[in-house]
């Protein structure tokens, strides 16, 4: 309790910069730093799981830079955060994405939440065979895990084609003001730890790009209640501080500046206010999401409450 206080008091009084996550962040790039260093004296096996788990907690870095930590100086947080190691998103795209997630009353729309997994019926007739059979594996755990990667790097890169073909120059400069992050880390990926751009691709972007949407399978389901639309996942602790304890996402959206390492007490503060407001919609865990999900869809692709309050 008395650390706790401590990190709060340095945020509040210098109103500043937050310690426990800058230590998050000095974590995750001294671990990038070793394991890339001594990428070449590891097996495949050791490296990818590392690798994946490293920048997946760099997106969790992201997540918590979207919400003002560790400063609510943009030149601080940006600096901080600096480095894409996962190479694929500019963070003010990701940022302006997931604040738009942040309207509750949106959540899960297609049309109004840019992290929904759904789709309209007017999108799902547009699809061809084969996109509408994507989509339907990416509602299996093991789709979302291997397929999701390049999906959503594709839809990427399909977003800034549209850019480049429309002329958006403001879409455009994010991506360039980006480039010198991804320019950086593959500067010491290839020019100083000597490793190809297939392996750091492979055995560190795609684990950790995967990891993350494992992380987001589960978050929401669609439901008329806007609080029953949110989960709470009971993470085992590796697990957890992987996603900075934003498996408790109820409270993540009930409180969403409150500090990532004060989520797990305020849970158990509200614990039973917020399991009532989602209506249990509660997991006990990702081994239940593989147990249940792994090759049965949890939902359908198609959002099923058009006409009822959606704007589908």
């Amino acid at each position: 309790m008395f650390v706790t206080e401590l990190f709060m008091s340095v945020r509040s009084e210098a109103a500043f910069v937050d310690i426990p996550t800058l230590a998050l962040a000095f974590g995750i790039y001294i671990s990038f730093g070793l394991l890339t260093w001594f990428h070449h004296a590891l097996p495949w096996w050791v490296v990818a799981p590392l690798g994946g788990y490293i920048v997946a907690l760099h997106g969790s870095l992201l997540h918590e830079a979207t919400h003002g930590y560790p400063s609510r100086d943009p030149l601080i947080t940006g600096a901080v955060i600096f480095p894409s190691l996962w190479l694929w998103l500019p963070f003010s795209i990701y940022r302006q994405a997931h604040l738009a997630h942040h309207r509750d009353e949106y959540l899960t729309c297609p049309l109004t939440d840019p992290e929904s997994n759904y789709v309209t019926p007017g999108m799902w007739r547009a699809m061809g065979p084969g996109h509408r059979l994507v989509r339907r594996a990416l509602t299996t755990l093991a789709g979302r895990l291997i397929l999701g990667p390049p999906y959503v790097i594709g839809r990427a890169v399909r977003l800034l084609v549209r850019a480049f073909q429309v002329g958006d120059h403001g879409y455009l400069a994010r991506w360039l003001h980006h480039l010198p992050s991804v320019a950086l880390v593959l500067f010491w990926v290839m020019a100083v730890c000597h490793i190809p751009l297939w392996q750091y691709l492979l055995l560190y972007v795609y684990p950790g790009l995967s990891l993350t949407l494992l992380r987001s399978y589960a978050e929401h389901q669609a439901a008329l209640p806007v609080s029953e639309r949110i989960a709470t996942v009971r993470a085992d602790p590796v697990m957890a501080f992987l996603f900075t304890y934003n498996n408790l996402h109820a409270l993540h959206h009930a409180e969403p500046a409150t500090a990532w390492y004060l989520r797990p007490s305020r849970y158990r503060l509200r614990q039973a206010e917020l399991d009532a407001a989602n209506g249990n919609y509660i997991i006990q865990g990702y081994g239940e999401l593989f147990r249940r999900y792994l090759l049965a869809g949890k939902e359908q692709p198609v959002h099923p409450f058009a006409g009822q309050g959606f704007p589908l």
